[in-house]
């Protein structure tokens, strides 16, 4: 185990032993940043290495492709006193994986079956066009109100993602550059390469955010027309 690297202890669950892996960020000084659980919320927080470990065998996770260890603390440390710990979104693995790679994943929720995946942008556009086809108002507003629902989900996802490739990109900017000062040119070229495919990544989520958002301005002026059309049949 070294500085920066991306380390896990198995944790009990329901009084049956080494059931999930518990990972953290070795900060090569006997200290751990971790989803801290000692406490009423859990909390990123650095703590002792035996307070991690709990007296379990502590074991490095493999990562081929990372941050340099100064990058990697540096992330982790400025997610200390984050209180936004989520099983299926934000655990203890999808806050580690992103301060060793850029990566928020949880390998163990794939491979059990229950990662949630993203919410697709465009799950409301199915929703918008059966409510403006609905003979039934009320049923073509409730559609309405889900659209909107999921335009929301859809645009926080897809800001925290632009958020992260726009951090990304500078990250492995910065790994690059110290690569080359110590005349490591095979881990400049690629960490050049990871911050190419994140200026993909970048480009990508920018433009599904602008789809969204004209979407929302038609989601927006439907609604307006089917309320309007509401109010007139009950006029009449």
């Amino acid at each position: 185990m070294a500085r920066g690297d991306q380390i896990y202890v198995m944790r009990p669950l329901m009084n049956m032993d080494g059931v999930y892996e518990h990972h953290g960020i070795d900060c090569g000084d006997g200290t751990v940043i971790h989803y801290y659980k000692g406490g009423q919320i859990p909390t990123v927080a650095r703590t002792s290495f035996e307070t991690f470990a709990r007296g379990n065998i502590v074991r490095v996770k493999p990562r081929p492709v990372s941050f340099v260890p100064d990058v990697v603390i540096e992330r982790a440390e400025s997610r200390l006193g984050e209180q936004q710990y989520n099983l299926l979104t934000n655990n203890c693995e999808h806050f580690a994986s992103w301060s060793k790679t850029g990566k928020n994943i949880s390998q163990q929720l794939e491979d059990y079956g229950v990662g949630l995946g993203t919410v697709n942008p465009f799950d409301s556009r199915r929703m918008v066009n059966t409510a403006t086809e609905s003979g039934n108002p009320v049923e073509a507003m409730e559609l309405f109100a889900k659209a909107f629902d999921s335009a929301a989900v859809a645009r926080g996802q897809l800001q925290t993602r632009i958020k992260q490739a726009q951090a990304d990109i500078e990250s492995w900017n910065r790994v690059a550059q110290e690569a080359l000062r110590r005349d490591r040119e095979d881990l400049a070229r690629r960490a050049l390469e990871r911050k190419v495919s994140a200026k993909k990544d970048l480009a990508q989520w920018e433009e599904q955010l602008r789809q969204l958002n004209l979407m929302q301005e038609t989601l927006a002026q439907n609604s307006l027309k089917l309320q309007q059309r509401v109010a007139m049949n009950t006029i009449n």
